[in-house]
C-alpha cells in the first residue's frame, strides 16, 4: 500500500527550475534511498513533502491525503528530521522530549520510555544536550521523529556524527520499522551503508528523477559480466575469454551466451569451481546512472 505518492512536482526559486516534474512512491515497509549529487534537489523535494516549501505544481499524498487540502491530518503520522535534529542545546534530552511530546495528544510517559530505548539513550537522557555528541543529537532526533508512532519515517542524513556501531544500531533500528509497516524515505550520501538496508532506489539529478528501481535491479543495470574461477587458463585460447590470471576468466556474455562458454570449457576438459555474476555496488551504479557526477 503506498504511504507517499509525489507526482509532477516541481518548483522554481525566481526564474531557476529547481524540481522539474519528480514522481516517486514508498510503500508499506520499504526502504527507499533518495540519492543525488549536492545541488540535486534531495533537501527541497524532502522539503515540499513535508509542507516546509511550497511546491509550483503537483501533489503530495501521504497515507492518502493531499498535503494541499488536508495538511494536517497528511502530516500527523510523519516523522522527520531535515538536516539537522531542532533540539534546544541548553534543555535535557528527556526535556527535549517532553517538549516535543506537548504538541501531540495524550503522549504518555511509557512512550518516552519506548523511543528512549529505542534509540539507546538511556544512559544519557537526562544529560543536557549541549552534552552530547553529535551523533547523540541525531539519536535525539530520531526519538523526537517516532514519538507520534508515525507510519512514514523522512530521513535527511541519519547517520551524520555516527560511529560504526551507531551507525548499525540505526540500521538495525530502520529495519524493524519497516519490518512493523514504516515506510522510510531516506537521504545520505553514505552509499555503501544505504545499500546494505534499502530496498528501493531513487536517483535525482538535476531536479530531475533518472531511475527508480529496486535497488538489485539498479544494481545489474549493467554489462553481463561473469568471473568464472577454472583450474587452469593455460590452454584457453578464445579471446571472447580474458584470462585474469592462472584460476580466473572474465567473461561478458548474456544467459545463453555463458552457457555455451561453460560447455566448452568441460567439452576442453577444464574444470570449473565456481560461476559468479558481477554486480556493481550502489556508488558505482549511481556513477554510471548520473553519468559520472559523484557524491561529495
Amino acid at each position: 500500500m503506498s504511504i507517499l505518492k509525489v507526482e509532477h512536482l516541481s518548483k522554481k526559486i525566481g526564474k531557476k527550475e529547481i524540481l522539474k516534474d519528480v514522481n516517486f512512491e514508498v510503500n508499506e515497509g520499504e526502504i527507499l534511498a533518495f540519492i543525488g549529487p549536492n545541488g540535486a534537489g534531495k533537501t527541497t523535494t524532502i522539503k515540499c513533502i513535508l509542507g516546509l516549501q511550497k511546491m509550483n505544481a503537483g501533489n503530495v499524498f501521504i497515507n492518502g491525503y493531499d498535503i494541499k487540502k488536508d495538511f494536517v491530518k497528511a502530516i500527523s503520522k510523519v516523522g522527520a528530521i531535515v538536516e539537522a535534529p531542532d533540539v534546544y542545546l541548553y534543555l535535557t534530552g528527556y526535556e527535549n522530549l517532553k517538549m516535543q511530546a506537548s504538541y501531540y495528544d495524550d503522549i504518555k510517559e511509557e512512550e518516552l520510555t519506548r523511543v528512549i530505548k529505542l534509540v539507546g539513550l538511556q544512559n544519557r537522557i537526562h544529560d543536557k544536550v549541549s552534552k552530547y555528541s553529535l551523533g547523540m543529537r541525531q539519536r535525539l532526533g530520531i526519538a523526537i521523529s517516532l514519538l507520534n508512532f508515525p507510519n512514514l519515517l523522512i530521513l535527511d542524513e541519519p547517520t551524520n556524527g555516527l560511529d560504526p556501531e551507531g551507525i548499525k544500531e540505526m540500521r538495525e533500528l530502520l529495519v524493524n520499522l519497516a519490518k512493523n509497516g514504516v515506510g522510510i524515505l531516506i537521504s545520505s550520501h553514505n552509499l555503501s551503508e544505504l545499500e546494505s538496508f534499502c530496498n528501493k532506489v531513487c536517483i535525482i539529478r538535476a531536479g530531475e528523477i533518472i531511475a527508480d528501481e529496486e535497488i538489485n535491479k539498479i544494481k545489474n543495470i549493467s554489462e553481463n559480466k561473469y568471473i568464472i574461477k577454472v583450474n587452469k587458463t593455460n590452454k584457453i585460447k578464445d579471446k571472447d575469454l580474458k584470462v585474469i590470471d592462472d584460476h580466473y576468466i572474465e567473461v561478458i556474455k548474456d544467459e545463453e551466451g555463458i552457457a555455451k562458454v561453460i560447455k566448452e570449457l568441460v567439452n576442453n576438459n577444464i574444470n570449473i569451481y565456481e560461476v559468479k555474476k558481477e554486480t556493481l555496488s550502489l556508488e558505482d551504479a549511481f556513477i554510471n546512472i548520473a553519468g559520472g557526477n559523484k557524491i561529495d
